[in-house]
């Protein structure tokens, strides 16, 4: 039985999305990051960089939320998470999949965290707003991938990718233009929040409307 350790609304919750669309049997087990339990001496010998989250498969240890749902699709190819080897989709799976983790994840931490970018407290403010700016043109550009009417992220069928990008579009719905708002990505996010394994995952963590 698989084990994620997760916190709810963290990274954590693309690979329990997919967790419930895999279905196959896991355990939640939660680090309660207010008692900084993430950085306790048991925590940190799942994960030395004590960041959320990671998973457990016997006796495998897995951190990084896009290496985990890497994980899962390979070893659950009958939930078709994941494109073929050597098909064009496999390839713009990946791509999309980095880019989301290293561009549009990054940049959701500068505006959540700017005082890990700066030590001077008047400039916390304007690290944000720039942070802000630059996630909406992060995603405009998604968006239009979507502007040929196309179901999912990477065409018809519903991949690792839309977990993944739906858990970072939930993060922007406090900001001034979050995901919702954008007219591609609207529809898009209603068709997520639609599947049964989306909804099971966000209950499950106990969060709340807006869902995104």
């Amino acid at each position: 039985m698989y084990q994620l350790y997760y916190y709810p609304n963290n990274a954590s919750l693309a690979p329990h999305m997919l967790l419930e669309e895999i279905g196959a049997p896991f355990k939640l087990e939660l680090v309660d990051r207010t008692q900084q339990a993430h950085k306790s001496a048991n925590y940190l010998r799942l994960n030395p960089s004590g960041r959320i989250p990671v998973l457990v498969d016997g006796d495998l240890v897995i951190f990084e939320a896009a290496a985990i749902c890497l994980y899962l699709a390979e070893q659950h190819p009958e939930a078709n998470l994941l494109p073929a080897i050597g098909t064009p989709q496999r390839a713009h799976t990946l791509q999309w999949l980095m880019y989301l983790t290293n561009t549009l994840q990054t940049e959701l931490l500068t505006y959540f965290y700017p005082e890990r970018w700066t030590t001077d407290q008047a400039a916390l403010e304007q690290v944000r707003v720039k942070a802000e700016e630059r996630i909406g043109e992060m995603l405009d550009l998604l968006g239009a991938q979507l502007a040929d009417g196309r179901s999912w992220f990477i065409g018809e069928q519903y991949t690792l990718v839309d977990a993944y990008l739906g858990m970072l579009c939930r993060w922007t719905r406090n900001l001034n233009r979050p995901a919702r708002d954008l007219p591609q990505l609207a529809p898009y996010l209603q068709r997520l929040l639609a599947r049964p394994a989306v909804q099971r995952a966000l209950k499950s963590e106990g969060l709340t409307e807006p869902w995104v």
